[in-house]
């Protein structure tokens, strides 16, 4: 049952991948810039020499690249002439990657899950240990990990009570994966429960806390230039960050009634996914309100009500100049993003109800005082409005964020001295 479930998954990748592959060629022909010649590392074609490393860190985005960041650090402090190989599945993790860590690992997009190609990396990197960041487990990379002998380490572990009702459908396939990875850090007692109803020992399971509770109240200075361009000394910033439809219509809704009273509002929109860059600027055009979008716009801008920010890498940097901000995938039913980035950079917060990926993160800073949930546009105007009247209101609630984040530091020296444990 074992065999047959993982060839027919990995049968279906082998005829799914050649239609992948098409995909970047036409897009690769008409110079789109995400799926540039590194970007062949997907399908394990590698343009460039690959170094070797002692670690390879895998994550799939910018949350998971945010907490391997403060891994990497610290691990370098440790010993300076570590070598790691970070590995991500999409083009805004690669970017965070950049903003982050610059040249100081080396950075590849992990091949889709097919044994020879997981295996050509492997060989080419040849790591001592993988660490996989919260949640994104591939049956054959696990697997060719333990055929090498190479210890696989799953950090700030995440297992939503959803996820593991799907993993279970997948029984056959799922169950010898997980208890082939040699230890799991925890994030959460529900976390630690999932993990072990999957099938993972309990001496192979830790509860060492949340590492995004780690991040340091520092920016990269990545988004200064751009954030010159439209904030002027009066201005407020709401920050929109990683939205979905219909989030921004939302919020475009709550903007024209806000700027009849404060036009000194500001909205930044920062949509999750690249490709829709284009449709969101669409959207905003025909809001009737002025708009910018960064990439089209060189000097500095005397007012716009609109900025539509279609870069990558930037997000994180951009909650330090905002004064509040909105965390998209809440209202859309994505289950709600990270929240503490926006908490760091001590402003308040709003979401959704769809906060179910980070339960306890989000209930902790709603408890604070910080994060307020909100189910429409008008939700929104009466908190901006709000915070806009009352200072005082604004710089304490953001506060509170801040003063959560500390108060539930240590998963990174836990974590660590785990990883320790267990390097051969």
């Amino acid at each position: 049952m074992l065999v047959c479930s993982r060839w027919l998954y990995s049968l279906t990748l082998s005829l799914v991948i050649p239609i992948l592959f098409i995909h970047w060629l036409v897009n690769f022909s008409l110079r789109k810039k995400q799926f540039n010649l590194h970007r062949l590392s997907r399908f394990s074609i590698y343009t460039k020499a690959v170094k070797g490393s002692e670690i390879l860190i895998h994550c799939v985005s910018v949350g998971e690249v945010a907490v391997a960041a403060s891994l990497i650090e610290k691990l370098f402090r440790e010993d300076p002439n570590l070598n790691v190989t970070v590995t991500t599945t999409t083009p805004t993790g690669a970017a965070n990657v950049k903003n982050l860590l610059g040249e100081k690992v080396q950075h590849l997009y992990l091949p889709f899950d097919l044994g020879w190609m997981m295996k050509r990396m492997l060989n080419k990197i040849r790591p001592k240990q993988v660490l996989v960041v919260e949640v994104e487990l591939w049956p054959n990379m696990i697997r060719q990990c333990v055929k090498g002998q190479i210890p696989v380490i799953l950090v700030n572990g995440r297992m939503t009570d959803r996820s593991v009702r799907g993993y279970q459908k997948m029984a056959a396939l799922i169950s010898p994966m997980m208890q082939s990875i040699k230890h799991v850090c925890a994030q959460s007692e529900r976390d630690y429960r999932n993990y072990l109803s999957l099938g993972i020992p309990a001496d192979k399971l830790t509860i060492t806390g949340n590492i995004k509770f780690e991040l340091e109240n520092t920016i990269s200075g990545a988004a200064e230039p751009l954030v010159t361009k439209f904030k002027h000394e009066k201005r407020k910033i709401l920050i929109a960050g990683s939205t979905h439809d219909p989030e921004e219509q939302i919020l475009v809704e709550a903007t024209k009634s806000l700027i009849k009273q404060f036009p000194e509002l500001l909205l930044m929109i920062v949509p999750r996914h690249p490709q829709r860059f284009d449709k969101v600027y669409e959207l905003l055009s025909g809001s009737g309100l002025s708009v910018s979008r960064t990439s089209q716009t060189n000097k500095s801008v005397r007012h716009t009500d609109i900025v539509l920010v279609d870069q990558m890498g930037v997000l994180t940097d951009l909650y330090h100049y905002a004064d509040f901000a909105f965390i998209g995938g809440s209202i859309a039913a994505k289950g709600g993003h990270n929240p503490l980035e926006a908490a760091v950079a001590a402003i308040p917060t709003m979401m959704g109800n769809h906060i179910h990926n980070n339960p306890a993160i989000c209930e902790s800073l709603k408890q604070s005082g910080n994060l307020f949930l909100v189910t429409a546009s008008q939700d929104i105007v009466d908190l901006v409005s709000h915070w806009l009247v009352d200072d005082k209101a604004r710089i304490s609630a953001g506060q509170k964020g801040y003063d959560v984040i500390k108060s539930n530091r240590g998963a990174l020296q836990k974590t660590i001295e785990l990883i320790n444990t267990h390097r051969p």
